[in-house]
């Protein structure tokens, strides 16, 4: 796969999250968020479960230490990003999570030595531009939005992560699957014993399910998982921060929430942003996104 093809699936990918945000506010409704992030990831694996047990069976001990991490950190961030609905509204949300997009490069080069190249930070400046010329429109900062951020600094290191996992291990599949299935055994038991798992709101919350476990889960993080063997996190994380435009863009034709000419001027240069780095992605080899400590 070609790095330009791999930011064209995250860029469906991003549209899969941010149209399925609306759907993470209106499974409250019927659901707790625990019980919602449950059974969207049990749809989700038991989906991509027939492909990664198609794969080979033998793996090695570092493979499933890795795969551990991954899927930690990976049911940490989602659980927080559907806990963030409860208290602060789409637009708000799909914003503040795709602050992660300046906070990859930061943990990359952290954890892994990427020094992220020119273009990289470049393109990540002007998305936080973007976003922080939204959140000046937003509303008053609530507890929800803090979990935001928090779910997108968890986010942040997911990416790097996985990243690592799937560059070093491949098995695409199995990765998805691992993450779903874990994020599945650790909320369905809270759902449970609380309460929030009833056949009335199962059935009720179907259609918000069916379009986060099929779409915004299923499909959009396994794109994310083949995508991110052909890239860096760096760079992923800006092209995946599309998902904050496509959100927006949910929220007004869905919900009625409102799009000011400022909050619509940040998306136009979150946009910009992506489309920088997407150009710049055909005219340089993969090793130009990074710069390593002994460049």
């Amino acid at each position: 796969m070609t790095r330009l093809s791999a930011n064209l699936l995250l860029l469906l990918a991003a549209a899969f999250w941010g149209f399925g945000n609306v759907a993470q506010k209106t499974v409250l409704e019927h659901l707790d968020p625990f019980s919602a992030v449950g059974l969207r990831c049990l749809i989700a694996a038991l989906l991509v479960a027939p492909f990664a047990l198609s794969g080979r069976t033998s793996r090695p001990a570092a493979h499933w230490a890795s795969l551990a991490r991954v899927s930690t950190l990976f049911s940490i961030s989602i659980a927080l990003q559907q806990y963030a609905y409860l208290e602060t509204s789409v637009t708000n949300a799909s914003f503040l999570v795709n602050t992660a997009t300046v906070m990859t490069p930061l943990a990359a080069w952290l954890l892994l030595g990427e020094r992220p190249a020119s273009i990289v930070v470049l393109a990540a400046a002007v998305t936080l531009f973007g976003i922080l010329l939204i959140a000046g429109e937003l509303d008053t900062a609530s507890r929800g939005d803090l979990v935001a951020l928090l779910s997108a600094a968890c986010y942040a290191l997911w990416m790097v992560e996985l990243g690592r996992h799937t560059q070093a291990h491949g098995d695409a599949a199995m990765a998805a699957s691992g993450q779903f299935m874990l994020a599945a055994l650790l909320m369905l038991p809270f759902g449970l014993t609380s309460g929030g798992i009833t056949g009335a709101a199962v059935v009720a919350a179907a259609p918000e399910l069916v379009i986060l476990g099929v779409f915004s889960t299923a499909a959009a993080f396994g794109i994310q998982t083949v995508a991110q063997r052909f890239t860096t996190a760096s760079h992923a994380a800006v092209i995946v921060s599309a998902e904050s435009v496509f959100g927006a863009a949910g929220a007004a034709l869905l919900l009625g929430e409102r799009l000011s000419a400022t909050v619509t001027l940040g998306a136009l240069i979150v946009l910009a942003a992506i489309l920088l780095l997407a150009i710049q992605s055909r005219s340089q080899p993969h090793r130009k996104l990074i710069e390593t400590k002994e460049a």
